[in-house]
């Protein structure tokens, strides 16, 4: 695409307006989610009260059913830049809530180290911490097998999660020396924030997809009737050997919905009470576009959806 042809282009709105037409986003995903009918309500029971299983192929029930690897199933994401955001000329799917300003389509975002969970949070791992923290949890839907993503989790729910876990690693004796080390050194279990999510799934290069050279179809779940278990597949064509970056279920992230460019400190003291927040990857109803490294979606914090469920970071923000 030349120089002509992106003047053509429709512009980005400015931040003053940005975020109204980001509600859009979320309006069509809302629906697309209901027409699925994925916003049925599940029975809901209480997870800590439901025994989980004594052995779970890959993950470590005396670790609070974290992956069965030397890093407890997270990846390192080195320090550096990476290209944010969508050009149309090379990836003709593209919205125009991708772009990253009305001069440019792509920007760079400088990250430092941080660490990402290669399996998005499973049913399991979120019930080991429900039976931790006993009646503080209240009742909670329960979706499924020990192995299937979490979902009709709560934004706040998730954030709870992530606490905890950040306790659970720093207090044992059996955490990885360069995980605590990460921690002591500052680092936090969290959800990562937009850009960390963005930097795990397409790599440094700005691809597409998180995969390069083959089929969606071999590697994602999408246009399907339900999720899969977290280690179904390891997508070793992935960037950084991450499961299911794409499809499966959208995971929520630590950045409320604003538009381009990116910036961890955006508006975050003057967030009201119904921010929406950034959720990526799309999900196993979504067709091939939502399910793009750079695809941009928004939940309310209150939602539960079985379409919607997290992967956790441990970041130095």
């Amino acid at each position: 695409m030349n120089d002509d042809q992106q003047t053509a282009e429709p512009k980005v709105p400015s931040r003053t307006i940005g975020f109204s037409v980001m509600s859009v986003v979320i309006v069509v995903v809302a629906t697309f989610l209901y027409q699925q009918q994925v916003l049925r309500k599940p029975q809901t029971e209480q997870l800590a009260a439901i025994p989980l299983p004594g052995t779970l192929p890959g993950f470590l029930p005396e670790q609070w059913y974290l992956a069965d690897d030397p890093l407890l199933g997270f990846v390192e994401i080195p320090a550096g830049s990476f290209t944010m955001g969508s050009n149309p000329a090379l990836d003709r799917m593209a919205y125009q809530n991708e772009r990253w300003s009305n001069t440019r389509r792509q920007g760079r975002v400088d990250l430092p180290r941080y660490y990402i969970s290669r399996y998005e949070t499973s049913v399991a791992q979120f019930a080991a911490y429900l039976n931790a923290i006993g009646e503080e949890a209240g009742e909670v839907p329960l979706t499924g097998p020990a192995d299937l993503p979490v979902t009709y989790i709560t934004w706040p729910e998730a954030l709870a999660y992530t606490r905890w876990l950040d306790a659970q690693l720093r207090e044992s004796l059996d955490t990885p020396t360069e995980l605590k080390s990460f921690l002591e050194a500052g680092g936090r279990v969290t959800l990562p924030s937009e850009a960390e999510w963005e930097k795990a799934a397409r790599g440094t290069e700005g691809q597409v997809f998180p995969w390069r050279n083959v089929a969606a179809e071999e590697v994602a779940n999408f246009n399907g009737s339900r999720p899969r278990a977290v280690n179904a597949l390891n997508c070793r064509v992935c960037a950084w050997g991450l499961s299911d970056m794409s499809g499966n279920v959208w995971e929520m992230t630590a950045s409320p919905m604003q538009p381009y460019p990116f910036s961890d400190e955006d508006d975050m003291e003057n967030l009201s009470e119904d921010a929406i927040w950034i959720m990526r990857g799309g999900s196993f109803a979504d067709g091939l576009a939502n399910i793009r490294a750079a695809v941009r979606g928004g939940v309310d914090p209150g939602v539960r959806n079985i379409a919607i469920g997290f992967r956790i970071a441990i970041s130095a923000r």
